[in-house]
């Protein structure tokens, strides 16, 4: 409900935690003086194990098993991202035998604040392969020790760990080696090509195309790529196939120096090294030389890149055209009661038309873009938020329901508010507040066209995004405009009259369906206490507004009194709904399509079984989301047709604020919902329609269903 400041500061706590507390990481070393240990490995245990007894002139493997103490606790790959520490390992060996690269599982990433890391959860091993001289004579098992520095962390803290080592041997039957060599990312024996051009560093990894990638990224082993720029770890990466070839853009950025300091000495890069992960645990290693790498290719993850994004004026287009279809959506209806009398007052004289055109124009374009540089500011510092991030938010949901309960009680004529205009005619200042009202109520949701437009905003420079932002709020203004300043369209206006009373008073209904939605939103977001407190405060402002309709009718002072009867329950309000809120999970069982919860992992798990998947991004605030479901989701005949054909349902709830769904949805080019991704068996990601028909799904499960879902069965055929 309220800001993660603390957040940032627990990722830059362990930052700083673990640079004062280990230094920077070093490579192992051979022969290392004695040391004892200081930290110990309370919280994830080391132990060094042996693959049998070495024989000479032969590689022999060693491991480092490491297992947490408690599920919290994550340990770190050789490069952490910007936070954490690698392992620094020395061992005492024999004279002439050599220590060789650790060897490390695929490692998982974890964005804390605007840190990415690069971790490991649960038990794991990181293998250390041996050089065994040819001359060497052995009579059992070495006598080797050796020490090892390392960072336990959880999400909120960080602890240094040390121990010293001797070597022990595994099982008998080897089978954890076994494992744990399995879990190792193999070496391609193809050599990779890396280039920078402009703010990218682009990799070219051969990979054979039957290779599936369900959600790629790649592991670098560097951090500085040149003399001023490193990667941005905590970036979007694009990733594209281009027949053997997997293309990778890894944005780069700035490294920050003193005001008038020049940048340390630094040798350009002969090679880059590092793990493409195919999704969850598997992937392989590669190293790549500097070299030609080409472009295009076909995008299967990530953002489609600067040079691939629309000619902006696709783009504006887009925009203008998004937001005139909002006027039409479902989202936007509660708020057509204040156009809809706004454009009866219209009928007066044409100076008094364009004025308040130009007024509610100015309302809803300065609002969109209020928004949209927010949110791109949010973006900036980090925080992993989409378009209509503020309706993830109680706080905000509980003002716009506070004025939502404010314009019913003022239709129903329970009261009059002149400063607001809502009823009055010839003052602009009315029609601006109403511009700004109305944006606000449309933004949550995103239409035809918007998608490509605030998609291409994330990654456009901040004057080219804050056009689009623009370009969707004149959109949304532009009936509104057009009646302003077309006679013709004016004339076709019913005339003022009696009748417009009678209408502001109907129009409450939709306002009061609007209150009772929100009434339902807080319930979802923090619970039934959350909204019964919610209530108690709306009760106690409508019964304020209800005295100031009295003294308004007598002709008398009113806000005064408003404010010595509303205070009360204000006050109740503020101390209330903060301690009352709690954080709400989706019942899953509720849908008769049986999903699971959406995640990376859960995503991957459910492509590997070789069934179609069906992943839908919804919100309890996004009121087309609600209506794809009850239209085209929740219906007995797509769970039927999705249990004949054996699709998989994932859903993803984007009701509070989650930097995961965030950052998946900017990797698929949008940045709000309703988002619906069909995955075909070893086909990627298709973005269906962001408003389904009733038949669609089922249809699409047919479709789906003329190919095999178990992956043997199509590579025998």
């Amino acid at each position: 409900m309220f800001p993660r400041a603390m957040r940032h500061f627990a990722a830059w706590l362990i930052a700083l935690v673990a640079i004062v507390a280990l230094g920077v990481s070093a490579t192992a070393q051979e022969n290392p003086p004695a040391r004892e240990a200081v930290s110990g490995d309370d919280n994830i245990a080391v132990m060094l194990l042996a693959d049998g007894l070495p024989k000479a002139g032969e590689e022999w493997m060693l491991a480092l098993r490491f297992t947490p103490s408690a599920p919290e606790w994550h340990g770190y790959w050789s490069n952490p991202g910007d936070a954490g520490l690698g392992m620094e390992l020395s061992l005492d060996l024999p004279e002439g035998w050599e220590m060789g690269e650790a060897l490390y599982p695929v490692p998982k990433r974890l964005l804390i604040g605007d840190l990415m890391n690069h971790i490991y959860e649960g038990q794991y091993a990181v293998l250390v392969p041996v050089k065994v001289p040819a001359d060497a004579v052995i009579e059992g098992v070495p006598d080797i020790g050796g020490f090892v520095e390392y960072l336990a962390c959880t999400d909120k803290i960080c602890v240094p760990q040390d121990a010293v080592l001797s070597v022990g041997m595994a099982s008998a039957n080897g089978s954890d080696f076994a494992g744990w060599r399995a879990d190792i990312a193999p070496l391609l024996d193809a050599e990779a090509r890396f280039a920078i051009t402009g703010n990218f560093l682009r990799l070219a990894i051969p990979l054979p195309e039957a290779v599936g990638l369900d959600a790629p990224h790649v592991f670098l082993g560097q951090t500085k790529i040149t003399a001023t720029t490193q990667v941005n770890f905590s970036a979007v990466q694009s990733v594209r196939r281009a027949g053997d070839l997997v293309i990778v853009e890894i944005p780069l950025k700035e490294i920050s120096l003193a005001d008038g300091a020049e940048p340390p000495p630094f040798t350009p890069l002969t090679g880059v090294s590092g793990i493409l992960s195919f999704g969850g645990e598997t992937g392989v290693r590669f190293a790549a030389k500097p070299g030609e790498v080409p472009s295009g290719g076909e995008l299967i993850a990530g953002p489609v890149g600067m040079k691939d994004t629309p000619p902006l004026w696709t783009l504006i287009l887009g925009a203008l055209l998004g937001g005139l279809i909002l006027n039409i959506m479902p989202c936007v209806f509660p708020i057509l009661s204040l156009k809809a009398l706004s454009l009866a007052r219209a009928g007066g004289d044409e100076a008094t038309a364009r004025s308040e055109g130009l007024a509610y124009t100015a309302g809803v374009v300065l609002a969109c873009v209020a928004l949209g540089g927010l949110m791109l500011a949010l973006r900036a510092a980090g925080e992993q938020v989409g378009w209509a991030f503020q309706l993830q938010s109680p706080s905000v949901v509980i003002v716009l329901l506070v004025l939502a309960a404010m314009i019913t009680a003022n239709f129903a004529g329970l009261f009059e508010l002149p400063s607001l205009s809502i009823t009055q005619s010839g003052k602009p200042a009315g029609a601006f507040v109403t511009g700004l009202l109305a944006a606000f109520a449309a933004t949550p949701c995103t239409g035809p066209f918007m998608a490509a437009a605030l998609g291409a905003a994330l990654l456009l420079p901040v004057p080219e995004a804050l056009l689009l932002f623009a370009m969707l709020g004149l959109g949304l203004a532009l009936p509104f405009l057009l009646i302003g300043f077309v006679p013709v369209l004016r004339r076709m206006l019913p005339k003022p009259g009696a009748w417009m009373e009678r209408f502001r008073r109907l129009m409450a209904i939709p306002m009061g369906l609007t209150t009772l939605a929100l009434i339902w939103l807080t319930v979802q977001l923090g619970g039934r206490g959350f909204a019964l407190f919610a209530l108690i405060m709306v009760f106690g402002i409508l019964m304020a507004l209800a005295v100031v309709g009295r003294l308004q009718k007598a002709g008398k002072m009113a806000w005064p009194a408003f404010g010595l009867v509303a205070a009360p329950f204000l006050i109740f309000g503020a101390f209330a709904l903060p301690s009352s809120y709690a954080a709400q999970t989706r019942d899953l069982s509720q849908s008769i399509l049986a999903p699971r919860e959406f995640s990376r992992d859960a995503l991957a798990e459910a492509r590997a079984l070789g069934q179609p998947v069906f992943v839908w991004f919804t919100a309890s605030w996004c009121v087309t989301c609600k209506i794809n479901e009850g239209v085209a989701i929740e219906r007995e005949a797509t769970r039927e047709a999705f249990e004949e054909a054996g699709v998989i349902a994932m859903v993803a709830d984007w009701t509070d604020r989650d930097e995961a769904i965030a950052a998946f949805l900017a990797e698929q080019g949008v940045a709000g919902i309703p988002l619906y991704l069909w995955y075909d068996p070893g086909a990627q990601a298709e973005q269906l329609p962001q408003v389904l028909t009733p038949d669609m799904l089922p249809s699409r499960a047919r479709l789906g269903d003329k190919a095999p879902a178990d992956p043997s069965a199509r590579d025998s055929d």
